[in-house]
């Protein structure tokens, strides 16, 4: 990326040339460094700290699953030298200690107004600047609106009948609370076994006197194969962190673990066997990366399918308990790979019970546990593992709109329309850090964060270099892209299958798959490009 230009703020009479909204990773990064460029800077987090996501998921065994070498910001050698992760799979606390120590590092928190929710953000066109409300009930005014609130931030509601005659305790996973949860001895039960959920219950086992986990649809669980960092191997990265950087920014998923280089009818099916097996010990996203065709070819998908439902058997003694853990309703990779940390032999624990809503649905909550079709659960605490209103559900809560009263989701009514996931048209100076469009969530985040939040930065910087006072896409650069993301995924397996990466429009069943499946250094490649062709596809007044 084009370096900024220093001392960019100019003398007028807005309170702040940027605010930005949430204070994760991309809202630190973005703050410290639009304050670095000279521009004043306010940020507004909701939550009593920083941390983001890793603020509020702080459940039992919330863990990362991208390696700690590459999740860590790279743009001061300095604070990768000297921080010292512990794990090869960050825990919560350690990740939410690296955010902490970075935002105090660099000033940020001072920037920051926290408890803190955004209420709205109004667009005036005569004076070219948002109008921002609080729910505290005050009011500022900026340039430009940059949104480093997430794509996975705003939990779905449990709505089962009865929950609030729960005489017991209720927690979420995505809003576990900050204060203590007593597990130990307790009966207790989770609702849901996707990302989240898969990491919690065998934490919550081991405490539990009973641990009831219900379950609706198997997931693809792999094993972290955690392990304490190779200290060796981060003091060499941090020798070589430019070389390594380059490293991560041309790894499809900015995040170098290996990639395969053969279709699976390459190799002979003890070949074949062999390579799965290196892959599983590899653990992580690896089993997303075996062969070149998987993603696309469901031949060659269900031999690394059927590969994993084999590993499940052989670690679940029950044969029943076995076969309601084993995926078949879709092809691997085609959801969310879940990176578990002993998931399936939890299941071998006398004091855990699955049942299987499918042949066994919730009724009700009532005052002293979960009705099911065939009986009642006597628990003391519900933990809910529900997942996310993904891409649009933070945008929305924001309440942003436009000179014409409209929300950008409201122009997105088929499937999110961006350009470079970065911008929408109709919404000048808004900027949707990680937005659909973008690699998003299907790369590294942290450093997807940092190369957006630099790409908003040389914007602004050619905005000030120009004398403009408004950028936004042109429509037919918005189409344009849009058309492109389409077309990348269209061959996807995952396009078919229902996840939260897929808009479906109800009245066709036409599908759009909404982050940018181009892989991460197509995408960095593409913005250099518009950076060099005088940031082509971007209309500036």
């Amino acid at each position: 990326m084009a370096p900024h230009n220093p001392a960019l703020s100019e003398s007028n009479d807005i309170d702040y040339d940027v605010v930005v909204v949430g204070a994760g990773m991309g809202g630190i990064y973005a703050t410290h460094t639009y304050t670095e460029d000279g521009l004043s800077v306010l940020g507004l987090e909701g939550a009593a700290g920083v941390g983001g996501v890793w603020y509020h998921n702080r459940y039992p065994g919330a863990r990362v699953d991208v390696e700690s070498f590459y999740y860590s910001y790279f743009f001061d050698k300095d604070l990768y030298k000297e921080w010292k992760w512990t794990e090869r799979y960050p825990a919560q606390p350690e990740i939410l200690a690296y955010l902490d120590h970075v935002a105090e590092r660099f000033h940020v928190k001072e920037k920051f107004q926290f408890n803190t929710w955004m209420s709205g953000a109004q667009w005036d066109p005569a004076g070219n600047r948002y109008t921002v409300t609080t729910d505290k009930g005050d009011t500022y005014t900026c340039r430009y609106l940059v949104m480093t609130s997430g794509q996975l931030s705003k939990p779905r509601k449990p709505s089962f009948e009865g929950l609030d005659d729960f005489q017991g305790e209720w927690v979420q996973t995505s809003q576990w609370p900050d204060r203590h949860i007593e597990l130990e001895g307790k009966r207790i039960a989770i609702i849901g076994t996707g990302s989240s959920g898969v990491q919690a219950i065998p934490i919550l086992a081991e405490a539990a006197s009973h641990l009831t986990v219900f379950h609706r649809t198997a997931n693809y669980s792999i094993p972290a194969n955690n392990s304490p960092l190779d200290q060796a191997k981060y003091d060499d990265f941090a020798g070589r962190l430019d070389e390594v950087w380059e490293e991560v920014v041309h790894h499809p998923g900015a995040a170098p673990i290996p990639m395969p280089s053969r279709a699976a009818a390459d190799y002979t099916p003890e070949e074949q066997q062999a390579r799965l097996e290196e892959c599983w010990s590899y653990g992580g996203h690896s089993m997303n990366l075996v062969f070149t065709d998987q993603g696309t070819n469901k031949d060659v998908n269900d031999i690394v399918s059927e590969f994993v439902r084999n590993k499940i058997r052989t670690i679940v003694d029950d044969p029943d308990v076995a076969e309601t853990l084993v995926p078949t309703e879709y092809p691997i990779g085609s959801r969310r790979l879940c990176v578990v940390t002993g998931f399936y032999k939890t299941f071998i624990r006398d004091n855990v019970t699955l049942v299987d809503v499918k042949s066994d649905p919730i009724i009700k909550i009532t005052p002293t546990g979960i009705q099911t079709q065939n009986g009642h659960i006597e628990v003391d605490l519900i933990v809910f593992a529900l997942g996310f209103n993904a891409f649009t559900g933070a945008l929305d809560e924001a309440n942003i709109t436009n000179e014409e009263g409209k929300h950008p989701s409201d122009l997105w009514k088929r499937g999110p329309r961006t350009y470079l996931g970065l911008m929408t048209t109709g919404f000048p100076n808004l900027f949707i850090i990680t937005g659909p469009g973008s690699p998003s969530v299907l790369a590294n985040m942290i450093v997807c964060n940092v190369q957006h939040v630099d790409f908003v930065g040389d914007i602004i910087s050619h905005m000030h270099e120009h004398h403009y006072n408004r950028v936004e896409p042109t429509l037919d650069a918005q189409d344009s892209w849009t058309e492109h993301v389409a077309e990348v995924a269209s061959k996807l397996l995952r396009l078919n299958v229902e996840n939260y990466m897929v808009h479906v429009n109800k009245d066709d069943n036409s599908r759009v798959f909404q982050p940018y499946a181009g892989g991460f250094p197509a995408y960095v490649q593409r913005c250099e490009e518009v950076i060099a062709n005088d940031f082509e596809g971007f209309d500036f007044k």
